[in-house]
């Protein structure tokens, strides 16, 4: 999955709640339902999305299904966001060199 369509499925702000509160423990679809001011269906649909994305992952626990944050890519983003975030340290540090330079 590229990063532009990760962001652009957490860009909407019930899936990103979703993904903060599955990331703190294993939830149903109707457990979130419970948590959110949007339906069980419409949960439902979010998490087909985060899962397509693979930001989340379902694991049954006796007959319910329950959805986790999938560590795996949620690792390979925060690597990719540290990779740009090292970029521009490195870019500041040359312009702060070059400023006091002058």
């Amino acid at each position: 999955m590229t990063l532009t369509r990760t962001f652009a499925v957490l860009a909407d702000d019930t899936r990103w709640r979703i993904l903060q509160l599955v990331g703190e423990q294993d939830l149903s679809a109707s457990a979130l339902a419970k948590r959110l001011p949007v339906s069980r269906q419409a949960i439902a649909k979010h998490l087909s999305v985060l899962q397509e994305t693979g930001l989340v992952e379902p694991a049954w626990v006796g007959r319910e299904l329950r959805y986790r944050a999938a560590g795996a890519e949620l690792s390979r983003l925060a690597g990719e966001l540290e990779q740009i975030a090292r970029t521009w340290d490195r870019r500041l540090a040359a312009i702060k060199a070059v400023a006091e330079s002058l």
